[in-house]
């Protein structure tokens, strides 16, 4: 049976790991990811179309200089995409963040695995946990970077919402600001880092430990006769 020690230790990096996995099952369902302005030009007037869009769904509405406005309409953005780049990048942003929640899974599991048990010479011990966990941090991070090429490079927004609205002309400005679905992904960063520290102070005391114990025979106590 492990000791109390490290049961209490591996049950806090499970539940950094269970909050990761909850906070990117988050982010894949809201689509609170940007909200964006654009602003185009069409024949007698100018159009501003508002959206606010995720990975899967959004929502936009429009609104004419002359004061009309458009009533709210939803939208699939696998739907409404179609340029080959901007569907790629949606798609690679999706499977990075799929494999990042099958890896905190994993990690959430080795953690589990060690709370009740003693695998520390295993790939199921810290190691695996660090592994797990620094991958699922990586790919988050990757995602984080995917999501603002595509807005940016792509020209996501402007795509999007040309497929809300008709008879637009040329593209007069656009702006965009990320919401909390984007930004909570720095939460999962910072749940995977806590989670490694967690484990990290655990090996090296442990690790630390061990080599008191192993102290050459030269270091023990001079009153010890040896026969």
């Amino acid at each position: 049976m492990p000791s109390r020690k490290k049961t209490c230790m591996f049950a806090s990096a499970f539940c950094t790991c269970v909050s990761s996995f909850v906070v990117i099952c988050v982010v894949l369902a809201t689509p609170q990811w940007v909200s964006s302005e654009v602003r185009f030009s069409r024949t007698g007037s100018n159009v501003t179309v508002s959206l606010q869009y995720g990975l899967f769904r959004g929502t936009c509405e429009q609104f004419v200089d002359a004061g009309l406005q458009v009533s709210e309409t939803t939208f699939q953005v696998s739907d409404a995409l179609r340029s080959a780049g901007g569907r790629a990048l949606n798609v690679a942003t999706i499977t990075v963040l799929v494999l990042a929640l099958l890896s905190s899974l994993l990690s959430a599991g080795f953690t589990c695995t060690n709370a009740v048990s003693n695998p520390y010479q295993t790939f199921l011990g810290p190691v695996g946990v660090y592994t797990w966990n620094s991958l699922c941090g990586l790919l988050t991070l990757t995602a984080m970077i995917l999501f603002p090429v595509n807005v940016e490079g792509n020209s996501l927004s402007e795509e999007l919402a040309r497929g809300c609205s008709t008879s637009l002309q040329a593209r007069l400005g656009s702006q965009h600001s990320y919401g909390y679905s984007y930004w909570i992904m720095l939460l999962i960063i910072v749940l995977n880092a806590a989670s490694l520290v967690i484990i990290y102070f655990y090996d090296h005391a442990s690790y630390s430990k061990k080599k008191e114990q192993e102290r050459p025979i030269e270091n023990a106590p001079k009153d010890v006769i040896l026969f």
